[in-house]
């Protein structure tokens, strides 16, 4: 298969100005960032060259999502969740240590049902993290939501965690040390959804998306192996604001392509929005969001026919569209200026018949 890049200047140059137009308590060790690298300080001279990659991706794939839960009783779910912290591209020549679940930004999709029991196994190996790690679950009635309990350093014995998941909703997952900005800002966040006891609406399709922001000691698209830095993140001036840890990876000419459905589906989206500073005015141009479960709440009723939805840092939605014509609905945070040019997009490619009904661009 051959896989066709895009960096972000590549991007700028070919949008063009129509284009621009149309797209409009823990560890204390942790606490400065223990990843063996030096740290950005005001006396460095540009950047390091970019290093070698340990994987090609780290973008979680939008698609790969535990299927709806078909159980009406109480069941326990077995799940390891192992950090993984790796070396791979923001963009085309542009490489920074991520800081990961499972390997991917976002961490994996937890799905259970309400009344649920997760048997949790936390690992942190050492021969692929430098850092303490552990895991906040905003789904947790608990100290810390759990990250008291999984907070130990590379090479530690796992930690274990058993909680019942007692209130439905959308939440979101993180690493919490204390220097968590870092830790998440790197990649590490997801979601976990527990389904009412009555389930949600069928759809035909569901995606999973996580933007996130990159404070980094470069400029945006500077060639070179970028480094976290802790004053651009207290200044909440990021050098990338990212979705699934990679620049425009989910576009026409991005590393993975956009993702698809077809005319006449119903979708549904889970957007998780790590921060970990940033409010994210997300939108879907060519399309509302016809039913959207604001701040993972899944029992009241949705709002409809929302174009934008401000979505705080820590937060997850669910948004779903119905597909009545073809063509491109681009994911957007409506801060342009993080579309045009920091990454922030990603395509939903809706193929099918024209519906001039609908929409007639040649009357």
């Amino acid at each position: 298969m051959t896989v066709t890049t895009i960096n972000r200047r590549t991007f700028m140059q070919g949008v063009g100005a129509t284009g621009a137009v149309a797209v409009a308590g823990c560890l204390e060790s942790s606490a400065s960032g223990t990843d063996d690298e030096p740290q950005a300080t005001d006396d460095d001279e540009g950047l390091p060259p970019a290093e070698a990659v340990d994987v090609e991706t780290v973008a979680a794939d939008p698609t790969d999502i535990p299927p709806p839960v078909d159980w009406d009783e109480p069941r326990t779910h077995e799940i390891t969740m192992e950090t993984i912290e790796v070396t791979a591209e923001i963009e085309p020549g542009v490489t920074i240590r991520y800081m990961t679940y499972d390997g991917q930004i976002p961490g994996p999709m937890v799905r259970v049902r309400e009344g649920d029991t997760i048997d949790l196994t936390f690992e942190v190996p050492d021969d692929h993290n430098r850092d303490v790690h552990n895991v906040d679950f905003h789904a947790v009635y608990g100290p810390g939501g759990g990250a008291e309990a999984t907070t130990i350093a590379p090479g530690d014995e796992p930690a274990r965690l058993r909680f019942q998941t007692r209130y439905p909703g959308i939440h979101i997952y993180h690493c919490a040390v204390p220097a968590m900005d870092q830790h998440i800002s790197l990649g590490m966040f997801g979601a976990i959804l527990v389904e009412p006891k009555e389930g949600l609406p069928e759809v035909d399709r569901e995606f999973y998306f996580g933007q996130h922001e990159l404070y980094t000691d470069g400029e945006t698209g500077e060639d070179g192996h970028h480094r976290f830095d802790f004053d651009a993140s207290a200044d909440e001036d990021p050098t990338y604001v990212l979705l699934n840890g990679e620049a425009y990876a989910f576009t026409d000419d991005g590393q993975h392509g956009p993702v698809h459905a077809e005319v006449g589906e119903t979708v549904r989206v889970y957007f998780a929005n790590g921060g970990p500073n940033l409010t994210s005015a997300f939108h879907p141009i060519g399309n509302v969001w016809s039913r959207l479960y604001r701040d993972g709440d899944l029992l009241s009723d949705p709002g409809q026919n929302v174009e934008t939805a401000p979505i705080a840092p820590g937060t997850v939605v669910a948004g779903e569209m119905e597909l009545p014509v073809p063509g491109p609905i681009k994911l957007v945070d409506h801060a342009l200026s993080r579309v045009l040019h920091k990454g922030m997009m990603g395509v939903i490619d809706v193929e099918g018949e024209p519906n001039p009904d609908v929409y007639d661009d040649d009357p």
